[in-house]
């Protein structure tokens, strides 16, 4: 049972990593507002604009002076969830 649980929390600590690191990549993209059209931009913005619009919808101060500080908190969520995750699972 052991083993199982094992793979479980290191199959969701490597999506959480792959899944940071898209937020991290959606992110830079936004700087040079890529064409909307490109393939790969349409599908990192289906992957993380629900999640960023949830965090602004909940927290609306994230959004400050036009800057969009979103994707900054779901990284740290997504941190500490791994952390939590590894530790209280793991042991």
């Amino acid at each position: 049972m052991s083993s199982l649980l094992y793979a479980i929390v290191q199959t969701l600590h490597t999506v959480i990593t792959l899944y940071i690191w898209i937020v991290i990549i959606a992110a830079l993209i936004s700087f040079v507002q890529p064409d909307p059209r490109n393939p790969i931009v349409q599908v990192l913005r289906r992957l993380t604009e629900p999640a960023f619009s949830f965090v602004r919808q909940k927290l609306p101060f994230v959004v400050f002076s036009g800057v969009d500080l979103s994707p900054l908190v779901i990284i740290l969520g997504l941190q500490f969830l791994d952390i939590f995750m590894m530790r209280s699972l793991l042991g």
